[in-house]
């Protein structure tokens, strides 16, 4: 091998290396907690009325919610328009925030018929139907002045 062929193939090995890497980095290890932050400014209507307790929690992944509403929490998968239900015992609150893994979704997902999702000014309204009779749950979720999502 002459050593314009040894640079390549070192060359092409740092490159593979390299490639693998920012994967490994970016995957978390299997039940981690996820530390879930208050969404600010949002708004939550429970069958066109406002429930007496609820909070909309985001994550640095893009696209999902975790949605506590009364003694309930909905993990809200807008890429997808799927919603689940975890467990509450699952989700540990600190401070204003709460921590959950995404290794605690549920394999299947609920029923939600009726989805729509649609920009409404200032924000991004999701609404859909908890299964096929069920109430409707509207969630308002601040966007950018560029209109992209916030959260």
């Amino acid at each position: 091998m002459n050593k314009h062929q040894m640079i390549r193939v070192a060359i092409a090995s740092l490159l593979a290396i390299a490639a693998a890497l920012p994967s490994a980095a970016q995957s978390q290890p299997a039940g981690k907690k996820l530390l879930w932050k208050s969404v600010e400014f949002a708004i939550v209507k429970f069958n066109d009325e406002a429930p007496k307790s609820w909070n909309i929690y985001h994550t640095e992944k893009k696209g999902l919610l975790l949605v506590h509403l009364w003694k309930r929490y909905l993990l809200v998968d807008m890429k997808e328009q799927e919603a689940y239900e975890i467990d509450p015992q699952t989700v540990k609150p600190v401070g204003d925030n709460v921590e959950w893994s995404l290794a605690d979704k549920p394999e299947e997902p609920l029923e939600t018929p009726e989805w729509k999702a649609r920009d409404v000014g200032g924000m991004e309204r999701i609404r859909f139907r908890l299964g096929k009779n069920g109430y409707f749950l509207d969630l308002q979720i601040p966007l950018k002045v560029n209109g992209q999502p916030l959260y």
